[in-house]
C-alpha cells in the first residue's frame, strides 16, 4: 500500500498537470496569520455568501467558505493561541468527487475541484466524504434586504436551496485574468495576475496563490519551504494548500 501511495504521489506532484494550462495552488504562512478574519469577510462579500443570523448559526446552518480555526496550546499561564485558516483544499485525489451520484463536483483542466450548481441535487454525499468539513449545504433560499442586494457580485451565481457549495479559489477572477491575457495576445497568465479575495485582503500577506506548473512562480517556491506541511496528508487526498508552520512550533 505504501509503494502504491508513493507511486501515486510521484505522478500527482507539481508538474503532473503540465498537460493542462494551469495547476492552481496556495500557501498559508501561519507565522504571519493573526486571525483577524479579513479573509473570511472578503470571501463572504466576493462570493455572495448569505448572513444566516444567530438562530440559523446555532442550528449549524452557517455558510462560510473559509473559516479561521483556533487551537490553544500549553497550560496556564503559558498558553499559546494558534490560527489556521481552513478552506477547500482542492485535493488532487479529492474524496468528494467519486461518490457524487450526478458528477456535480469534478476536477477541471486547471486542477481545481469545481462544483456545478445546476447539476447538484443536494444529496450532501460530498460533504460526508470531505475530511476537512469545508462543504456547505443551502438549507434555504436566502434573500438580501434592500439596498443590500446591490452589493452582490454580478460575476458570481447566487445559489438557491438544495445546493452544495464551497471555495472555488475565486474562479471568476481566474477566468477574468485568462480573458485579459488573451486580449493582450498572451497564451498564459503571468504570476500574480490572479489574486483570490482572501489573498487580496490579508493584511499580513500570509496567503500566496499561483500556478504550480510554473516553477518560477512564488507559490511554487513557497511549496519548497521546509516549514511546509499539508493538513491530513496521511489520508492521501493530496491537498493543494500548503501551510507553513509557525517558526516557534513543531506542529
Amino acid at each position: 500500500m505504501g509503494k502504491m501511495r508513493d507511486k501515486l504521489k510521484q505522478y500527482l506532484k507539481p508538474g503532473y498537470y503540465e498537460k493542462y494550462d494551469y495547476h492552481w495552488g496556495m500557501t498559508i504562512d501561519l507565522d504571519r496569520c493573526t486571525g483577524c478574519e479579513a479573509c473570511v469577510v472578503a470571501c463572504q462579500a466576493e462570493n455572495n455568501l448569505p448572513i444566516v443570523g444567530e438562530k440559523r448559526f446555532k442550528e449549524r446552518r452557517e455558510i462560510k467558505w473559509l473559516r479561521v480555526e483556533r487551537y490553544w496550546e500549553g497550560e496556564y499561564p503559558n498558553i499559546k493561541l494558534r490560527f489556521i485558516p481552513m478552506l477547500c483544499q482542492h485535493c488532487d485525489q479529492a474524496p468528494c468527487e467519486t461518490p457524487c451520484p450526478v458528477a456535480a463536483t469534478y476536477h477541471n483542466q486547471d486542477g481545481l475541484n469545481t462544483q456545478i450548481y445546476n447539476r447538484c441535487i443536494g444529496t450532501r454525499t460530498c460533504a460526508v466524504y470531505c475530511p476537512y468539513e469545508v462543504r456547505y449545504f443551502n438549507w434555504f433560499t436566502y434573500k438580501w434586504d434592500e439596498p443590500l442586494e446591490q452589493q452582490l457580485n454580478p460575476d458570481v451565481t447566487v445559489r438557491e436551496k438544495g445546493v452544495m457549495e464551497k471555495c472555488t479559489f475565486c474562479i471568476q477572477r481566474i477566468r477574468q485574468a485568462k480573458d485579459h491575457a488573451k486580449d493582450d495576445g498572451r497564451r498564459r497568465v503571468r504570476d500574480g495576475e490572479v489574486t483570490p479575495a482572501c489573498v487580496q485582503s490579508c493584511p499580513t500577506k500570509a496567503m500566496v496563490f499561483g500556478d504550480l506548473n510554473d516553477p518560477n512562480s512564488r507559490v511554487s517556491k513557497m511549496y519548497k519551504n521546509p516549514r511546509g506541511y499539508k493538513v491530513l496528508e496521511e489520508l492521501n487526498t493530496l491537498p493543494k494548500i500548503v501551510y507553513l508552520k509557525k517558526a516557534d512550533s513543531d506542529v
